[in-house]
């Protein structure tokens, strides 16, 4: 904490994680076993005592909220100071996260700080969200939670937990969580039909030639343009690509045109490619082949998989791969030769086309208003309110208010299947409008002086026409 200062100051401190815990009230039922049904505990240094009292309040509220809806049990509980979320992603495993309210304090004449706690700023479905994203990117890495203890008991599970979350916790930014959490889409890039085709023909062709590639992925400039992958699968392994994988791997291209193209290849085949996970450097004998697993599929056929992710300029692609394989420094050289050429050109190819495509429309100059659009069918996200650069911080262009006014109206939105429309005077000169048609949503901010409805909706007719031209919203 800041030193106090002079009267009528105040101080803003934004929400943070207070605890975050795992417990199955199966595993200890007995009085004086308590300890046993605690899986894991962030911050680790609470006494043990408390950590069993909190694991059991838990326990207690999820209870008692059984007994009026058995089918749908807690999802979050508010108090003054903080707001605690449930969520049961297994039978019996509970994963519960602590949030403390955003604070105001002010100094009054006497220099005595007084806190005031903001409790209804946290959006539920927000955090909900974020809260099932940990046990999803979790599940990614290690498979479900029974299959540990499958594996190898409770110990099994408590040293996989350990080691997961003693590191992802560290990457929750809730200051900074959105409506993007909620819907935790995927960004799609734009590309013409002749493009589109070359890249299937080339992961075609790649899948024939190394044979043992099960699913790939293919993005560009952090954008998802293909993947084999189930729907719900892709959207997490996404996520991680784009929010701590790619962002670790910032490109030595950008530095300047006298980047390592390595021209020591038979038949002096120049290409930029190189592995993001695996080898550093396949000329290297000694260099160690190894690659994340991740695990798919977790309801039905369950698979393991390693996971290969290669890079060439902007254009990155996952090749997945049985986890019974072991992929050799051979098997690596071999990607490395056949896909680095070929994707260093796909690469140019696509830059070219998409500049050729940006002439075309014309440069967009900064419109009047912002928007977010999601759509549920194929998680596809388009969003010109962030400026998503760096895993850490969202960075948002609208006042943190108008972004809870959107998380409202999705709130609304939830609660009723039919299509609608909701539009919002906001603060001085703002409108928020939300559209829901057909399982896509629209969520627009516009910024206009002494507007009326009447006007607002023109506005956000037009803004439809030019950036949906071919999506369809009901009037």
């Amino acid at each position: 904490m800041a030193a106090a200062g002079g009267a009528g100051q105040e101080k803003q401190l934004a929400p943070a994680l207070l605890s975050f815990f795992i417990y199955n009230p199966k595993l200890g039922p007995r009085e004086g076993e308590e300890e046993k049904k605690i899986l894991f505990y962030h911050p680790n240094e609470v006494e043990k005592n408390e950590k069993i009292r909190n694991v059991g309040l838990c326990e207690a509220i999820v209870q008692f909220t059984r007994t009026f809806s058995p089918s749908k049990p807690a999802k979050s509980l508010h108090t003054q100071k903080n707001r605690q979320f449930f969520n049961e992603p297994e039978e019996n495993f509970w994963m519960v996260m602590v949030v403390r309210n955003p604070v105001i304090e002010k100094y009054h004449k006497d220099g005595k700080p007084v806190i005031e706690y903001q409790e209804e700023e946290l959006l539920d479905k927000v955090y909900s969200s974020v809260l099932q994203q940990c046990y999803s990117m979790y599940k990614l890495f290690n498979g479900t939670f029974l299959k540990a203890i499958e594996d190898g008991g409770v110990r099994v599970l408590k040293e996989r937990l350990e080691k997961f979350f003693h590191r992802y916790l560290q990457t929750l930014h809730l200051q900074s969580c959105d409506l993007l959490d909620v819907f935790c889409g995927i960004s799609f890039f734009p590309l013409d039909k002749m493009t589109y085709l070359k890249i299937q023909s080339f992961i075609n062709r790649m899948e024939e030639s190394l044979n043992i590639v099960k699913y790939t992925a293919f993005l560009y400039n952090d954008q998802l343009i293909w993947s084999g992958l189930e729907q719900d699968d892709m959207r997490i392994l996404y996520k991680y690509l784009t929010t701590s994988l790619f962002p670790r791997h910032i490109e030595p291209e950008l530095a300047g045109r006298d980047s390592p193209i390595r021209a020591e290849m038979p038949g002096n085949l120049q290409h930029y490619g190189r592995f993001l996970t695996g080898p550093l450097n396949v000329n290297d004998p000694e260099a160690k082949c190894r690659f994340p697993k991740i695990f798919v599929n977790t309801d039905g056929t369950y698979e393991e998989l390693h996971l290969i992710v290669y890079k060439a300029m902007s254009a990155a692609v996952c090749f997945m791969i049985d986890a019974s394989m072991q992929p050799t420094l051979d098997f690596c050289r071999k990607l490395d030769s056949i896909v680095g050429p070929q994707l260093t050109v796909l690469a140019s190819d696509i830059c070219e086309q998409y500049n050729i495509n940006k002439r075309i429309s014309g440069s967009e100059k900064e419109p009047q208003f912002k928007f977010i659009y999601f759509n549920h069918m194929n998680l596809a996200e388009k969003s010109t309110i962030h400026m998503r650069k760096t895993p850490s911080v969202s960075l948002t262009s609208v006042h943190p208010d108008l972004m809870k006014i959107l998380g409202d109206i999705n709130s609304d939105f939830t609660r009723v299947d039919e299509d609608e429309e909701i539009i919002v005077k906001a603060m001085s000169d703002y409108w928020v409008v939300g559209k829901k048609s057909d399982q896509r949503e629209l969520y627009v901010i516009l910024n206009q002086k002494n507007a009326n409805l009447i006007e607002v909706n023109e506005e956000v007719k037009k803004l439809c026409a030019t950036q949906f031209n071919n999506i369809f919203f009901l009037d």
